[in-house]
């Protein structure tokens, strides 16, 4: 028997071809497994995620909790709420497929020019990474990232993501989801969230360990505002009502308006201090005020114009017979 013939049959367990094929065999299984649990999250709701795992729970003197105890179902959560988070990271979330390539190349060209770089993270980004990853910054994750992302947004409908995403979202140091949020902060139901309270919610966002809600940071209230103004742009719905600035009554507003018409010179006519409309010390003697001095004032044609025969149509009969 020759070497060609021994090295036949050995065992197979000693040929690397079997431990290719079996390594290749377990991606494929963890591989379909992953892709079951991408389909499965469609219905059932995550009761933790890699951000929920990694947090240092002891370092908050607080115990970690199941997400499904304040899960906020769509069809519960108000729409102000979903366009709070849509106008402050992803407004071209009902239109996209999952990635914003304008926001991706406006961020890959400030990496290139040492600028500081913007999030370019869709709404879909976020929950694959919040769900399955790390929050490190690395091109590999990014890569894993945009692979999931294809997979949420070919099985999950637009209205399940954003559901997702506000029951898993971070608001606060170890406050996940929307109606954890709600209660902490303001002691209410997720459901019962006015438009003013999302705006602050979805403003601490990119930062909601060093952003605070309630009561709300200098920042944090400036960009609630903004959001405010972007969610009645994108939805038509009037969730911002700019203040109207109270206006100062005019100096003449409580004076008759036909007055006003006869265009007097009032300062001649108002009593101050030290001057009297009349004199104390008139007397009958007095010279009369002649009519270009009454034409002078300026007023109306109906109380200049007098005659001696209006005025005496105007005697009753009973004073003519004396």
């Amino acid at each position: 028997m020759n070497r060609n013939s021994v090295r036949d049959f050995q065992p197979i367990y000693k040929r690397w071809q079997f431990y290719l094929y079996l390594g290749l065999g377990f991606a494929g299984v963890l591989l379909f497994l992953f892709l079951l649990s991408v389909i499965g999250l469609r219905w059932v709701n995550p009761s933790a995620t890699s951000f929920t795992l990694r947090e240092n729970w002891s370092e908050l003197e607080s115990e970690r909790y199941n997400l499904r105890e304040s899960w906020i179902n769509s069809d519960e959560l108000p729409e102000h709420v979903k366009w709070a988070v849509v106008a402050s990271e992803d407004q071209l979330f009902w239109e996209h497929r999952g990635f914003d390539m304008e926001s991706i190349r406006e961020a890959w060209e400030e990496r290139q020019g040492g600028d500081r770089v913007r999030g370019a993270s869709t709404i879909s980004q976020q929950v694959a990474k919040n769900i399955y990853l790390s929050p490190a910054r690395s091109f590999f994750r990014k890569g894993v990232e945009a692979g999931i992302t294809v997979l949420i947004e070919f099985f999950w409908p637009k209205e399940r993501i954003i559901e997702v995403y506000l029951n898993i979202a971070e608001f606060g140091p170890g406050i996940f989801g929307i109606g954890k949020a709600a209660d902490q902060f303001w002691g209410i139901n997720g459901a019962e969230l006015t438009p003013e309270m999302s705006a602050r919610l979805a403003a601490v966002l990119p930062s909601p360990k060093r952003m605070r809600a309630e009561p709300p940071s200098p920042f944090a209230e400036e960009r609630s505002l903004w959001i405010l103004r972007q969610m009645t742009q994108l939805s038509g719905i009037a969730y911002y009502q700019p203040e109207v600035p109270v206006e100062e009554p005019e100096e003449f507003d409580d004076i008759d308006p036909y007055l006003l018409q006869a265009e007097f010179n009032l300062d001649q006519y108002l009593t101050s201090e030290g001057r009297d409309t009349i004199p104390p010390d008139s007397s009958d003697g007095e010279e009369k005020v002649s009519d270009q001095e009454l034409i002078d004032i300026d007023l109306p044609d109906s109380l200049l114009h007098i005659d001696d025969q209006d005025t005496a149509s105007t005697v009753p009969d009973s004073v003519n017979l004396f």
